[in-house]
């Protein structure tokens, strides 16, 4: 595993790292692995897509002893068809592993297991029911989401979290069309929505979604709305306001121990 030394060491804040990581998705990652981490829950953390590092540095963080950290991104490598690469070229022509790794080494001592490959290999890669939280931020495509979320599940402890990027984005409905049939045919309850991305489990929602709601609302800050929706109470946030000078120690959304 690669280790820090000097010469790798650059001076960044987290918000100086290329990258779409809301303060309020930064806010709601660090309230919900918090809780994770004072309820004794234990598992391996993943992310799926990772452009310059900025989501995996602050799911870094959060990794505790004896668990594992995998990130699994293309990077410069081809993809495994035409579609794909056409969507790697419109959208991130020129993402490269060694900015991924410098960026990620800027705040950490050592790098997650990085595989540099489609998503495609991570039920190979990945044990199942190994993961506490799975991040899928990779390919837009409807082929290629499907299966992240198949993997996500199978990777998944029963009280696991699964969060989609993108998932209601004008450009990304093969995003947001199997965000849905996995909740409609597939299990996913959703425990809560911010302007990006999509919050879920496949265990029980209503215990978090009642402590989320409790802290929201004891903040004043955040703007909330309940949906019923197909069997499902679905939770709407947006902060009412948001400071872009955010530090990067962002994720004061505290998690209070009942």
């Amino acid at each position: 595993m690669t280790t820090v030394t000097d010469s790798t060491r650059h001076s960044l804040a987290l918000n100086d790292v290329l990258g779409w990581f809301s303060p309020l998705d930064q806010e709601l990652f660090g309230w919900f692995l918090a809780r994770q981490n004072n309820r004794g829950e234990r598992g391996d953390l993943l992310e799926m897509g990772a452009y310059m590092g900025k989501s995996a540095i602050f799911l870094g963080r959060h990794l505790k002893q004896g668990e594992s950290f995998t990130v699994c991104d293309l990077f410069e490598s081809p993809a495994p068809d035409d579609a794909n690469n056409a969507e790697i070229a419109g959208y991130h022509p020129s993402v490269r592993r060694v900015a991924f790794e410098r960026n990620y080494l800027s705040f950490h001592d050592e790098l997650p297991r990085v595989l540099q490959a489609s998503t495609s290999v991570v039920p190979a890669e990945v044990a199942p029911a190994s993961c506490r939280f799975v991040h899928i931020d990779a390919s837009h495509l409807y082929e290629h989401v499907s299966g992240d979320i198949t993997a996500a599940r199978d990777a998944m402890l029963p009280a696991g979290l699964v969060v989609l990027d993108d998932f209601r984005a004008k450009h990304t409905p093969g995003v947001a069309l199997p965000t849905w049939e996995a909740v409609l045919r597939h299990g996913l309850r959703p425990i809560c929505l911010s302007e990006d991305k999509f919050y879920g489990t496949w265990g029980d929602p209503n215990p978090v979604q009642e402590e989320l709601l409790a802290t929201l609302r004891e903040r004043g800050d955040f703007d909330l709305s309940i949906e019923e929706a197909a069997g499902h109470r679905i939770v709407r946030t947006d902060m009412i306001s948001t400071n872009t000078s955010h530090p990067a120690s962002v994720g004061s959304l505290t998690y209070a121990r009942a």
